[in-house]
């Protein structure tokens, strides 16, 4: 027997390089999301950093800031209880991806 899921797409008005008003338009995504009942979020791709950096991706900055926004999700009571998936610049050994992160709780 099957589970049922209600997933959220969100298409947001993502600014590059305006962390925290990006932040603050994911949260809203996240609580109309829970409202409505869903139990998975699915936001844009790089919905932390805005799309569009450009060559903001040559500055730790930008990967620095995306850490600090994701590290204020993870504590927002909002965030609790649904499977959250967002998109962040990530550098590991040097070399910048594109990536995708979900959490939960």
């Amino acid at each position: 027997m099957g589970r049922k899921v209600i997933v959220a797409t969100c298409s947001l008005n993502q600014w590059a390089m305006d962390f925290e008003g990006n932040m603050q338009r994911i949260l809203q995504s996240i609580h109309e999301a829970k409202s409505k009942g869903a139990t998975y979020r699915l936001g844009p791709e790089l919905d932390i950093p805005g799309y569009g950096c450009q060559d903001h991706f040559l500055e730790s900055d930008t990967f620095l800031h995306s850490f600090q926004v994701l590290a204020q999700l993870l504590k927002s009571p909002i965030c609790q209880d649904i499977i959250c998936d967002v998109g962040m610049p990530v550098k590991h050994k040097n070399v910048a991806y594109n990536c995708r992160v979900l959490f939960l709780n």
